[in-house]
């Protein structure tokens, strides 16, 4: 009897399975049997659908193989998305996640360095589509709307100012002639001789500020003399043709040279009043307006063009997201042994030193997380290039996530879309993958 009761002892006592927290598993799976049921219908089911949907063809009902993957490295257009996305993994990530770093660990130093934080953060509360439609204004070709060019226009004006008279040429029965993007007189001039140079086409309100009423030339034996000015007065049949009236304006500024055998013999500025002097060597020479006196004004670059839309483009990415980059990366330095970076700065290393030797491997992990989930995001990008990009040249900033939406909707080819999407995943796996496995092993340190 004894012994009987001492083996019922032993004997464990039935209990119910449990989770780590002390919850019920089949309590747990009842909770998350709703989250699992959406996860599918949204997850699981349209990638198996995207999956099966790649092998068939354009109406859905015949078996179209492998051919939709083979048109993702025939089709220029999909090569063309596939060489911008390469482009986007390489820069965007790589600059963004150098700049978080940058200022992760200058505002450490500085007593303001929450507030620049803030603003630096701050664009990440704006939508892709806002932001899109932002730059799309940013990098508008004319400088008094885009911001990029009217800094740019500005700095350029500031080494190489833009003639006054873009738009001047000769009028009827004009002395000069066009050459070389300037204009000519059609015989020589000779000392003793007054010379009138009329021209048109500068708006009234275009003319320089110093421009004063035009004023006939007066002969003089041992020069040239000569007026240029604007030989244009409101009204038909006002004013005489070929010289200055009453209320026609000199062209003040204008550079006049004196031409021999192609050879500049002697050069002069007009006044305010359009005269202008030369001296006697410049005797039996042609007059010449150079082509920088005509000079279209400076209107910038073409952000959006086929040459530089993808960096402008990226150029807006990094702005949103340079702020995600440095609040990750901060959070190093806080979290970080600062005994080091102090020993470093005894030891006698410069600042240079302690952030490439001390700050940069000790955020070497963080960094890794930052670029890796950014990889991630670039590989998908679609907002910034669908709104930024104008149609003449989307086709040049074109990226695969852009390419699957116009396949599906624009050209009607559900399979090669399919097929785009099953390629971006594939190439979302192994990135994703990496950044896991890296968070993982975080986390067991």
């Amino acid at each position: 009897m004894a012994s009987a009761t001492a083996g019922a002892r032993r004997a464990p006592a039935p209990r119910s399975r449990k989770s780590v927290t002390g919850t019920r598993r089949s309590v747990a799976a009842l909770f998350l049997l709703p989250a699992l049921v959406l996860l599918g219908a949204l997850v699981v089911y349209p990638i198996g659908y995207s999956v099966v949907r790649s092998f068939y063809d354009q109406s859905g009902d015949g078996f179209a193989g492998i051919d939709n993957y083979k048109e993702l490295f025939t089709d220029d257009g999909i090569r063309t998305a596939l060489k911008n996305n390469i482009v986007w993994v390489v820069f965007a990530p790589t600059v963004t996640t150098a700049l978080g770093l940058i200022f992760a660990v200058l505002t450490e130093r500085v007593r303001w360095g929450t507030a620049f934080k803030l603003v630096v953060f701050m664009p990440m509360a704006i939508s892709m589509l806002a932001a899109g439609i932002i730059f799309r204004l940013v990098y508008d070709q004319d400088p008094d709307k885009g911001v990029a060019n009217a800094v740019w226009v500005g700095v350029h004006d500031t080494f190489a100012q833009s003639s006054a008279f873009p738009k001047a040429h000769p009028g009827r029965q004009s002395p000069l002639v066009a050459r070389d993007g300037g204009f000519v007189t059609r015989q020589p001039v000779h000392t003793g001789e007054a010379v009138t140079l009329p021209l048109v086409g500068v708006a009234p309100g275009q003319m320089p500020d110093g421009a004063k009423k035009a004023v006939a030339p007066g002969a003089d034996r041992g020069k040239i003399t000569g007026t240029t000015w604007q030989d244009f007065t409101r009204g038909k049949g006002v004013g005489t043709l070929g010289a200055p009236d009453p209320t026609e304006l000199g062209y003040a500024g204008m550079r006049i040279e004196a031409v021999k055998d192609g050879k500049v013999v002697a050069s002069a500025t007009a006044a305010g009043d359009g005269t202008f002097t030369l001296p006697a060597k410049a005797d039996g020479a042609l007059l010449r307006l150079p082509a920088s006196n005509f000079k279209e004004p400076y209107n910038g670059l073409d952000w959006l063009g086929p040459s530089l839309v993808t960096p402008a483009i990226i150029g807006s990415y990094i702005w949103m997201w340079a702020g995600f980059a440095m609040v990750l990366v901060a959070a190093g330095p806080a979290g970080g042994p600062r005994e080091l970076l102090e020993a470093a700065r005894v030891d006698g290393a410069t600042e240079w030193q302690v952030f490439r030797r001390v700050t940069v491997p000790l955020l070497a992990p963080v960094l890794a997380v930052v670029t890796v989930t950014l990889m991630i995001n670039v590989l998908k990008i679609f907002d910034l290039v669908f709104i930024i990009a104008p149609g003449s040249s989307q086709d040049d900033a074109n990226v695969l996530a852009l390419e699957l939406y116009r396949k599906g909707f624009s050209e009607d080819q559900p399979g090669v879309a399919s097929a785009i999407a099953v390629f971006l995943l594939l190439l979302v796996i192994p990135v994703m993958w990496f950044n896991i496995r890296r968070l993982r092993r975080e986390v067991r340190r």
